[in-house]
């Protein structure tokens, strides 16, 4: 009888540690999925092609104007106020652009545009979809244009975020390695638990 309601006390134990897939998963998209809001300013960079050297040079300018355009509305709250200032400074960015290509020893032609009506393809993160359509945003075209595009929201900064995939990058590694831990942990000890009582019994 003593053994039985220790077995009993077990499965209890067990299933109440067991995860709750439908719940972690809902959680799992509300943080991994980032909504845009309706008055946000993108930023799309589009390459000159898919060759390695030409997504390299994406990237490196991509990482120049978002470090610029980051400070420059870190500390607005208005969307009015943004657009005046990104408006205004687009030559900078040209001048950005261009001393990024340069320095890399390229000699691409390039194209910084801000708008209202840049096209951005439909984009599918897992079950998110953030729909195809014409948004406001600074357009970067490099060379021909005809490379992978790469795109994030400057305005709220959202460029944290790795639209790529979906996540914000070092937030989920961090999180999903600490998940790892605490389930092999906890899993270790129920077992090890097992091993002990039935050795007992």
């Amino acid at each position: 009888m003593k053994k039985l309601i220790f077995i009993v006390l077990i499965f209890f134990i067990l299933f109440l540690s067991w995860p709750k897939n439908g719940v972690s998963e809902q959680a799992e998209n509300e943080a991994d999925y980032q909504v845009i809001p309706d008055e946000a300013i993108r930023l799309r960079i589009l390459a000159n092609s898919d060759s390695d050297e030409d997504q390299e040079l994406k990237r490196l300018v991509r990482d120049r104007v978002n470090e610029q355009v980051t400070e420059w509305v870190e500390h607005i709250t208005d969307i009015e106020e943004a657009r005046t200032l990104i408006d205004k400074r687009i030559p900078e960015l040209q001048a950005i652009v261009g001393q990024t290509i340069e320095e890399e020893g390229k000699n691409n032609d390039f194209k910084v545009e801000y708008g209202e009506n840049v096209s951005f393809p439909t984009k599918l993160y897992g079950d998110f979809l953030y729909p195809a359509g014409e948004y406001e945003a600074i357009l970067i075209t490099i060379g021909e244009g005809q490379g992978a595009n790469w795109w994030c929201v400057l305005f709220p900064p959202l460029c944290f975020l790795d639209f790529f995939n979906g996540t914000s990058v070092a937030e989920a590694e961090s999180d999903e390695e600490t998940e790892i831990a605490e389930v092999e942990e906890e899993e270790t000890e129920v077992k090890f638990f097992l091993f002990e009582w039935f050795n007992w019994s």
